[in-house]
């Protein structure tokens, strides 16, 4: 039957999904959010980890993030990290704790990040048409189901792939929103 093709379009779509909310939360919209340091890796002990895993992540007065290492001698590790990543703000360490303040967004800055909004979404639209294209093919090679079946099939296919493609679309415009708003 359909149903296990149908199934498993359904599970990848969501992983889709996830991936979309992933990528827009490390997106900045002004405010401090310790999620903005999801994909931060530091060399710990010789292997990169994850931030996260190393300090604890907290915010200060909306706009600035306060990043506190478990382990103190690996605060110059981390700033080096910080600094790697390319995030946009100088950490400042004070030999306890970084800081990283959050600077206001420019009316340039609110559209170019609005544009990588964009473009993620479109990316996310896309391996959502593609999971479409895989499950029609599979479900045109199944000898065993008739062209009624097929037919219905791909008609269930096609109404995740619309389901899928509004939600990005809808996630990407609250994203948009946020980043815009002054």
């Amino acid at each position: 039957m359909a149903y296990p093709i149908i199934d498993s379009s359904t599970v990848k779509m969501e992983k889709v999904m996830d991936h979309l909310k992933e990528e827009l939360a490390t997106i900045r919209t002004g405010m401090a959010n310790a999620s903005m340091l999801n994909r931060v890796e530091v060399e710990y002990y010789g292997s990169p980890t994850p931030l996260n895993q190393i300090a604890g992540i907290s915010v200060q007065e909306g706009r600035i993030l306060v990043i506190k290492p478990y382990d103190p001698s690996s605060l110059k590790a981390i700033e080096k990290g910080l600094n790697a990543a390319d995030l946009g703000m100088a950490p400042q360490n004070d030999g306890a704790v970084i800081r990283l303040t959050v600077p206001q967004l420019t009316g340039d800055t609110r559209k170019e990040l609005a544009k990588k909004v964009s473009k993620i979404a479109e990316e996310c639209k896309v391996q959502i048409r593609n999971i479409r294209r895989d499950a029609n093919q599979a479900i045109k090679k199944d000898k065993e189901m008739d062209e009624d079946t097929q037919k219905d099939a791909e008609n269930e296919v096609q109404k995740l792939t619309d389901k899928y493609t509004k939600d990005i679309d809808a996630a990407s415009k609250k994203k948009q929103d946020e980043v815009l708003k002054v």
